[in-house]
């Protein structure tokens, strides 16, 4: 199923993906060059793994899509935002963060 994957989040469809969705939203704000976010790669995917059907996980590449980045001041990469309802409801900002962590970051908002 498509669904288990990584959504790929963009400038044009942040409102309707993200804002809009029905369920929870983590989204990674990553960088081609960024280290610390290829390192972080793997636990995002085993999240969308993880929440299939319960919450939405998808990427945003901040070289392709300025816009978004800048409208919720994301000044460090990685830095993963979770959404409810339309709104940032957590936030983590680097790679330091361990598959558990973010699993209880996210059931927190289910």
């Amino acid at each position: 199923m498509a669904d288990e994957k990584v959504q790929t989040f963009t400038d044009g469809n942040f409102n309707a993906d993200v804002l809009q969705a029905a369920r929870p939203v983590l989204v990674d704000f990553w960088a081609e060059w960024c280290g610390p976010c290829k390192r972080i790669a793997p636990t995002v995917d085993a999240l969308a793994a993880d929440f299939h059907g319960r919450a939405v996980i998808g990427k945003l590449n901040v070289d392709d899509n300025p816009r978004t980045p800048a409208q919720y001041s994301v000044r460090g990469i990685p830095t993963l935002l979770i959404f409810k309802g339309g709104q940032v409801v957590d936030s983590v900002v680097g790679a330091q963060v361990t598959r558990d962590q973010l699993t209880q970051l996210i059931e927190k908002h289910l």
